[in-house]
């Protein structure tokens, strides 16, 4: 296929890089000036999108999302797919789908999870919204870039998905953390905490594929002095996208918004800036029953 690739940052070089490996005709784009090995630069977004099969798009939030949409678009040819891999709201997702409908284009939103590493080693998971035939025909590409690709149903249904597993993710990470603390200040050691928890009711994929304690379980951020697999910004901005789509749909989520002003907290207030967000552990460690 002929491939657009929109955005090459940390997440969509590595991604384009795979694609053009497996034999694809890559051309990409990003306002900063990056050379991505065997994909071939464009001067500008719609110059990426010209005469591409399938456009992909992998940017930082819903409005840029919306300011690049408009200007490829309309340079798209007709019965083109545009693949949106970016993380964004719900809202912005269902906007820029209808105006690619509009202009006879297929539409996808298709966030992803697996990180960085993911993206290196083409295990990423896509959450994807949109139309049934744009699936089929990006299906050939979610299979290079990923392990996995759930159809989730109408346009946002993948922005929608992706947040409300990242809103379980945070808090559960929380919590697994402020366990750790607890069982610390009451003499359990890590170990025997992790040996009961793994294999019981607390069971989870924040303690049991993600342990925050360094040392615990399988290797894990926390092993690397909490350098980021899943930067804790980014944790904040998923769980605020999600109180933002809580907000739009009049559901209450609780738990959710208390992890969203937690990690605020962490990383506006605090040291989490540009640490993993299992860097919550040595947070609880610090405090104590009373602190704010």
């Amino acid at each position: 296929m002929k491939v657009g690739f929109i955005g090459l940052g940390n997440m969509g070089a590595p991604m384009a890089t795979n694609l053009a490996k497996a034999g694809h005709d890559v051309t990409g784009f990003d306002t900063a000036d990056v050379t991505v090995d065997g994909v071939t630069p464009a001067s500008s977004a719609q110059d990426a999108a010209q005469g591409a099969d399938v456009v992909i798009t992998m940017l930082p939030n819903g409005k840029i999302l919306s300011h690049v949409a408009a200007e490829i678009i309309p340079a798209m040819a007709k019965g083109a797919v545009l693949l949106d891999c970016s993380t964004v709201d719900v809202d912005s997702a269902r906007t820029v789908a209808a105006q690619a409908q509009e202009a006879g284009l297929s539409a996808l939103d298709a966030p992803v999870s697996g990180g960085i590493t993911g993206a290196a080693a083409g295990t990423l998971t896509f959450m994807v919204g949109g139309d049934e035939d744009g699936f089929k025909v990006a299906k050939e590409l979610f299979d290079i870039m990923g392990q996995k690709a759930v159809h989730c149903g109408p346009s946002g249904n993948g922005q929608a998905a992706k947040i409300c597993n990242n809103m379980i993710l945070g808090a559960t990470m929380i919590v697994t953390c402020e366990a750790f603390a607890l069982a610390d200040k009451l003499g359990l050691s890590r170990e025997a905490m992790f040996d009961v928890v793994s294999t019981s009711s607390g069971y989870s994929w924040t303690m049991n594929a993600y342990c925050p304690a360094p040392g615990i379980g399988p290797q894990s951020p926390a092993d690397n002095g909490y350098r980021p697999g899943f930067a804790a910004e980014l944790m904040l901005k998923d769980l605020r996208l999600a109180m933002d789509a809580a907000q739009s749909a009049d559901a209450d989520t609780p738990i959710g918004r208390a992890a969203q002003e937690l990690y605020a907290q962490f990383v506006e207030n605090e040291d989490g800036m540009g640490r993993d967000f299992s860097a919550m552990l040595p947070r609880f460690e610090k405090r104590g029953h009373t602190s704010d």
